[in-house]
C-alpha cells in the first residue's frame, strides 16, 4: 500500500489555506477586533434578490452571519469578525459551492472611506501587496470599459451597448430593467478587467443596488450607494457597505426585494423581525464587509477553482 503524500499539491494548498486564515485572524486581533461565533441555523433570513437561502425543517441555514453579528453590534460590541460556514441554494461552479467560508467583519464608527481603507489594508497584509489598492467608481468602470453612463443611461441605451459588444442576451431577459442590463454588462465586459494589475475596489454603486448600504448625493448631483466590492484577477472577492442603520428604510428595502422576487416567480421571504428590532434599538454607525475566503485562497494559491483549496466540496 502506497503511503499518503504529505507534499502533494492538494495537501500543500490546504496548508497554504490554513496559513492564510491564521494570518487573517491575527490581522483582526492586532486591531482589537473580537472574534465571535453565531448560529449557522436560525429562524430568520435576510430577503435578497439574487441569493436563495436553504431551509431545513422550518429554519434557515445562514447565507451570511450578518443577521446575528449586527444584533451584537446593537448590544454594544464595537469591532467584531467571524470566519464562518455559509450556505446558498443552487450555487455550484468554479467559484461557487453551496457551502463555503465567509469572513465577515464590522467596526463601529467607520464610515465609507474607512471601510474601504480597512479592506485595502487587509488585502495588502494577506497578499504582501506594497502598492496602494486601486479604487474605481462604478461610473468610471462602466465609462472606461463599456462606454456607458451607468447612472443615467436608459434601459434602451444599455441594451444597445450590450448588443454592440455582442454580449449573449438570455431569451427571457427583462429588457426594461436597467439593473439587469448593468449586471449583464458588468459580468460580461467589466469584471474580467477588474483587478488585472492587482486587487481593485469598485465603489459608489447605483442606489438601486444599495442592498443594505447608506446612500448619498455626490457633488455632481448623482445618487449613489456607499457600497464597495473587491476584485482581483476578474474575480469578485468581497462586498462591503457603509451600513444602513435606519430600521424603517431597511424594512422598505426588504419589502421591495420581496416584491421583485414575486415578480420573478420566486417566493417572498419572511421579514427578519429580530434583525429589524436590533436596528430599531439602535445599530450604531458602522462599516462592514464580507469576504469569500475560498476565492481568496484559490487566487493566492494560483489555483483555478475553489474546489482546489477546499478539503471537501458539496458533491465531493
Amino acid at each position: 500500500m502506497t503511503a499518503p503524500d504529505s507534499h502533494s499539491p492538494r495537501v500543500e494548498r490546504l496548508r497554504a489555506r490554513a496559513t492564510l486564515l491564521a494570518r487573517l485572524r491575527q490581522f483582526f486581533i492586532d486591531r482589537d477586533f473580537v472574534e465571535v461565533e453565531t448560529p449557522l441555523l436560525g429562524d430568520e433570513v435576510i430577503p435578497e434578490l439574487h441569493i436563495e437561502p436553504i431551509a431545513i425543517n422550518g429554519r434557515w441555514l445562514q447565507a451570511s452571519p450578518e443577521l446575528h453579528m449586527k444584533r451584537l453590534l446593537a448590544e454594544g460590541m464595537p469591532a467584531i469578525f467571524q470566519a464562518s460556514r455559509c450556505f446558498r441554494r443552487g450555487e455550484r461552479g468554479r467559484l461557487h459551492n453551496p457551502e463555503f467560508t465567509m469572513v465577515e467583519w464590522y467596526r463601529v464608527g467607520d464610515d465609507f472611506q474607512q471601510g474601504m481603507a480597512l479592506l485595502a489594508e487587509l488585502v495588502q497584509t494577506l497578499l504582501g501587496e506594497r502598492a496602494p489598492i486601486r479604487q474605481t467608481t462604478y461610473a468610471t468602470a462602466f465609462a472606461e470599459h463599456a462606454g456607458v453612463d451607468a447612472h443615467r443611461d436608459s434601459a434602451e441605451e444599455l441594451e444597445a451597448a450590450a448588443r454592440r459588444r455582442l454580449i449573449a442576451i438570455p431569451a427571457e431577459f427583462p429588457k426594461n430593467d436597467r439593473d439587469e442590463w448593468l449586471y449583464l454588462i458588468l459580468a460580461a465586459v467589466i469584471e474580467p478587467q477588474l483587478g488585472s494589475d492587482g486587487p481593485e475596489i469598485l465603489c459608489e454603486y447605483p442606489t438601486t443596488q444599495a442592498a443594505l448600504a447608506k446612500t448619498r448625493t455626490t457633488d455632481a448631483g448623482i445618487e449613489i450607494a456607499e457600497r464597495f466590492e473587491l476584485y482581483w484577477r476578474g474575480v469578485e472577492l468581497a462586498n462591503g457597505y457603509h451600513e444602513l442603520t435606519d430600521a424603517a428604510a431597511l424594512r422598505e428595502r426588504f419589502v421591495e426585494v420581496n416584491r421583485q422576487r414575486a415578480a420573478d416567480g420566486r417566493p417572498a421571504l419572511p421579514l427578519p423581525e429580530k434583525f429589524l428590532a436590533a436596528h430599531q434599538l439602535g445599530l450604531p454607525p458602522c462599516s462592514g464587509c464580507a469576504l469569500g475566503f475560498d476565492r481568496l485562497a484559490m487566487l493566492a494559491c494560483g489555483a483555478t477553482s475553489i474546489d482546489d483549496v477546499m478539503a471537501f466540496t458539496w458533491d465531493g
